[in-house]
């Protein structure tokens, strides 16, 4: 497998993943959100590049001392080969290195993927919001950092 890296993701980068955001990565936000977001103060975005091309993506929120995942979000024909991984680790180490205290996000409850990578970096489920994703409801998981 080839090298993931993280960097800081900036506008040039989004300006590079905004015509194949939704067919490439996932259509649960669209570009003029995702935008929104990066630009945000108190958000922060990172990507992961393998041979110079994103790969992943993913974003937090700060609301010192929690943090919230807003999403991590795998390119579809690179899922499944430790990209989310990486990026979680990415923003655990962070967490930690800024003395975030807790940690929290929501994940469809369908996707096993997710749910498995979060519970298996110490993530709990605290609660459930109903049909939140249209019929799906959503798992809130937190983690003390």
């Amino acid at each position: 497998m080839q090298k993931i890296e993280i960097f800081k993701m900036t506008l040039q980068d989004f300006a590079q993943i905004e015509k194949n955001l939704m067919s490439d990565f996932d259509d649960f936000w669209t570009p003029a959100i995702l935008k929104s977001e990066i630009v945000a103060e108190n958000r922060r975005y990172i990507i992961a590049k393998q041979n110079g091309k994103i790969v992943g993506f993913a974003g937090v929120m700060h609301n010192f001392p929690a943090l919230e995942i807003m999403n991590i979000v795998t390119k579809k024909d690179c899922r499944g080969k430790g990209i989310g991984k990486k990026l979680l680790q990415a923003i655990l180490e962070n967490a930690e290195k800024n003395q975030f205290t807790e940690i929290f996000l929501e994940v469809n409850e369908k996707n096993k993927m997710a749910r498995s990578l979060y519970e298996n970096a110490g993530f709990c489920q605290i609660g459930e919001r109903k049909t939140y994703y249209g019929d799906d409801n959503a798992i809130l998981m937190a983690k003390k950092a």
